[in-house]
């Protein structure tokens, strides 16, 4: 999965670096950089000893949030869970010195296990599938599980009103990911269809679920966990640069998300469904419902009254993404191989966001008549 540096690094300054801050690792050393990490660079180290680490960094350049490619959250909560029952890689340091790679990074442990793009799971036999999936639903059930008063992370986020709080982020960082514009054409990105509808809809009160407090991941899905090589069952949790305390069923919507587009027909049409999720498609693959209820044993919480309004939500969160990852390919920063894919995907996935809500529009005016 590692290969050619396409972001590149001053090799002599960071094992400088290394030699007088991690004695665990052993220079000199390979640096090669993983296809995945849509937002942060993420590079593979493998040291004198034959030994792999993984390092990752800010990406180069302007950058257009404040609040993303924060590196220093990700450390600071991998560091905080090592402790608990959250498989997480170990952390050996954080750098917040732009000096010796150009921007802050981190180190942690390289996880020698598997990683699978697609939820499905077509790889593995129908048994290991089922086992997998509930593995990780249980895996982000005790995360959810760990107060972050227990590990000294209270103020790693606010407690309450994390659906508003996302919203007004998201407005913040749409305004200038819309206003991107290509280095090649000068046509910005634009704005997300149904943007403002979508905005007035999570935001009114009489629509959002009950208030909950949590860590959330920010981006709990298949490919950022780490399965063990042979066995069926997580050994970490990747990519941390969203993580904070809020609600949640933001977590579960996500990594319910081929579910949901599976039986939205927009999204079949639009190219954004996996039909691996479709109803029987796929032997060993768990419904939805069991998902819910292997969720819920662990957690303590039932998310299936809210689920539908926080699989829209998901899924307009996942369009702020994707115009994120379309704004730094107009600028060519993307640190991503697939980022242009992804780019395109952004209107469809919207009209998806759009489909949910009114499907919720739909159940609830016929739960009330």
């Amino acid at each position: 999965m590692a290969g050619e540096v396409r972001q590149p690094i001053d090799i002599a300054s960071f094992e400088r670096f290394i030699a007088s801050n991690v004695p665990e690792i052993k220079v000199p050393i390979e640096v090669k950089q993983f296809g995945y990490g849509q937002s942060n660079p993420t590079y593979q180290l493998t040291d004198k000893t034959g030994k792999k680490y993984v390092m990752r960094k800010k990406p180069p350049g302007q950058l257009l949030s404040k609040t993303a490619h924060q590196v220093e959250r990700e450390y600071r909560i991998l560091h905080a869970l090592e402790d608990t029952d959250v498989p997480v890689p170990k952390t050996y340091c954080l750098c917040e010195d732009s000096n010796v790679v150009g921007t802050p990074f981190y180190i942690m442990e390289f996880l020698d296990g598997r990683i699978f793009e697609d939820p499905a799971i077509p790889e593995v036999t129908p048994e290991e599938r089922t086992a997998m999936w509930k593995s990780a639903i249980e895996t982000l059930a005790k995360f959810h599980r760990v107060s972050p008063s227990s590990v000294n992370m209270a103020d790693f986020g606010r407690a309450n009103g994390f659906y508003n709080r996302q919203l007004k982020t998201f407005n913040t960082i749409q305004v200038a990911q819309a206003s991107a514009k290509d280095k090649d054409t000068g046509v910005p990105v634009g704005k997300i269809p149904h943007f403002d509808e979508m905005v007035e809809f999570f935001g009114n009160p009489k629509t959002q679920p009950e208030d909950r407090s949590t860590f959330v991941h920010g981006d709990y899905k298949i490919d950022n966990v780490v399965f063990h090589k042979t066995e069926p069952r997580v050994i970490g949790i990747l990519d941390w640069e969203m993580a904070t305390i809020g609600h949640p069923l933001s977590d579960v919507s996500n990594l319910f998300t081929p579910y949901t587009t599976a039986a939205i027909p927009e999204a079949v049409a639009a190219g954004r469904a996996n039909l691996a999720f479709s109803a029987g498609a796929t032997p060993g693959l768990p419904s939805k419902e069991q998902c819910i209820d292997w969720y819920r044993q662990v957690a303590g919480w039932d998310p299936a009254p809210v689920m539908t309004w926080g699989d829209a939500f998901g899924v307009y969160r996942g369009t702020i993404i994707m115009q994120g990852i379309a704004a730094r390919y107009a600028m060519r920063v993307a640190s991503s191989a697939k980022a242009k894919e992804y780019a395109v995907q952004m209107k469809p996935f919207a009209e998806v966001a759009w489909t949910l809500i009114e499907n919720w529009k739909r159940e609830h005016s016929k739960s009330k008549l």
